[in-house]
């Protein structure tokens, strides 16, 4: 009798059973699985935006130096595909002393600066003297140059970047830059 004695004060305790232990932890862990993965999501998501807003303004920025040095050239000259092109720009032009101080000497010689893309499949850097300029470019061939035509027109350049961080998306980002070389004659 003293054993159902002590058996009774402990029934009547309040208290949690194993199957609400275990239905507890299983709601618990589906909703912390659930905000960990929305939570990587928008990691990634905003690594992806990061890098692909770096990739846009990276060609923005290579289209403005190019457009500097393009403006003030005398002589485009493609370079075998339309991957290469090499520029002829005077030693007096502003924009060449700050991107290649050697060759600043006033009165000096004009610069011959080579313009390419580099790389393959569908990621391709604009390089500038192989210095990269900008990066995800995903077409070789972005240069198209028009000679100049005597007594009717400049030489014209055509830069086409299309920009994608991702390729298999097949959302890109596509920069076209027209550049007149003020320098050649008509």
């Amino acid at each position: 009798m003293s054993m159902l004695r002590r058996l009774r004060p402990v029934a009547g305790q309040a208290g949690y059973t194993m199957l609400e232990l275990v239905m507890v932890l299983a709601i618990l862990g589906t909703v912390v699985g659930a905000l960990t993965t929305l939570f990587v999501q928008a990691t990634n998501a905003e690594f992806e935006s990061n890098r692909r807003f770096q990739a846009q303004q990276g060609a923005r920025i290579a289209i403005d130096k190019m457009r500097r040095e393009i403006h003030c050239s005398s002589a485009v000259t493609p370079v075998g595909a339309a991957s290469t092109i090499s520029v002829t720009v005077p030693s007096q032009c502003v924009s060449v002393c700050p991107l290649t101080p050697p060759t600043c000497a006033a009165g000096g010689a004009p610069v011959t600066v080579t313009y390419d893309t580099s790389g393959s499949g569908t990621r391709y850097r604009l390089r500038r003297n192989g210095v990269n300029l900008a990066d995800y470019v995903t077409l070789q061939n972005v240069f198209n140059y028009t000679a100049p035509v005597a007594g009717a027109s400049l030489g014209k350049l055509r830069v086409t970047l299309p920009i994608n961080t991702k390729p298999t998306n097949g959302r890109e980002w596509r920069l076209v830059a027209d550049m007149v070389l003020r320098n050649t004659t008509r």
